[in-house]
């Protein structure tokens, strides 16, 4: 398929675009997009962290039986490295 013209090619983006957003109507748009952005931020400023983090699993999970001292330990190693990862991209 050989785009010539910007339209040719806007048409093209609109078309993939289309097929992207499957079976949600423009409505529905805000209740998924938002959410997966973020989920798609949170995964690229964790990346770093994210084989320390799993390596460690199983002695975290070891030490902590009860599941909320578990997620509060993760919670709060999670939200430091973000906090750090965007105060040092911010800079």
């Amino acid at each position: 398929m050989v785009m010539n013209s910007f339209d040719d090619k806007a048409s093209f983006i609109w078309s993939v675009a289309d097929l992207l957003r499957g079976p949600y109507r423009p409505n529905q748009y805000k209740d998924i997009m938002l959410p997966m952005t973020v989920f798609r931020r949170l995964d690229c400023v964790l990346e770093p962290t994210k084989d320390k983090l799993l390596d460690q699993n199983e002695e975290i999970t070891a030490k902590f039986l009860n599941v909320e001292q578990f997620r509060e330990i993760v919670s709060k190693h999670l939200l430091k490295e973000v906090y750090n990862q965007i105060r040092t991209e911010s800079q």
